[in-house]
């Protein structure tokens, strides 16, 4: 019966895996996109886009904080600022991408590198909140901590597994 729990058990935080990397997975294509979108989308356009978007809010309520940041980001942006987040959004999405691509076909050599890698996200987006203080970089971050310790897991379930079947593939 405990043999049966544990199992059973195993295969619910497999899942978890499985589902949090086609998570990531989603978020890695979701940043690769808005890095092309913000590489070749002129800050004009943005701004225009974004006045769009807004318009019916700053009519009903002219102090909506989203409303407002959304404007002041897009008129704040400058090319340098544009140049880095479309370069970083379009390596951290193919980055994960790549990562996550290796680990769902179980190779396993990508588990310690995806953790370390996740690991390095993790600060630099915990360093970045000290300045940004947003909570959806809070929610990512949250999300990358999940994954790891997800694949740190997997990974040690993998190793012992292929240890006790000698003949399995690699």
């Amino acid at each position: 019966m405990n043999r049966v729990s544990t199992l059973l058990g195993e295969k619910r935080i497999h899942l978890a895996f499985k589902l949090s990397l086609w998570c990531k997975g989603a978020f890695a294509l979701l940043e690769i996109v808005a890095g092309v979108a913000t590489w070749f989308v002129p800050p004009q356009l943005l701004l225009t886009l974004v006045l769009w978007v807004t318009k019916k809010e700053f009519v009903e309520d002219p102090q909506d904080l989203v409303a407002n940041f959304l404007l002041h980001t897009a008129q704040d942006l400058s090319v340098g600022t544009e140049t880095f987040a479309a370069i970083y959004l379009l390596v951290h999405g193919l980055i994960k991408l790549w990562l996550i691509a290796g680990l769902l076909r179980e190779k396993l050599w990508y588990y310690p590198a995806a953790m370390s890698i996740f690991g390095l996200f993790i600060a630099y987006q915990l360093y970045r909140y000290t300045f940004a203080h947003s909570v959806s970089l809070l929610l990512i971050t949250a999300l990358d901590i999940v994954v790891t310790a997800l694949t740190w897991h997997e990974y040690r379930y993998i190793r012992k597994e292929r240890s006790e079947a000698p003949h399995a593939a690699p």
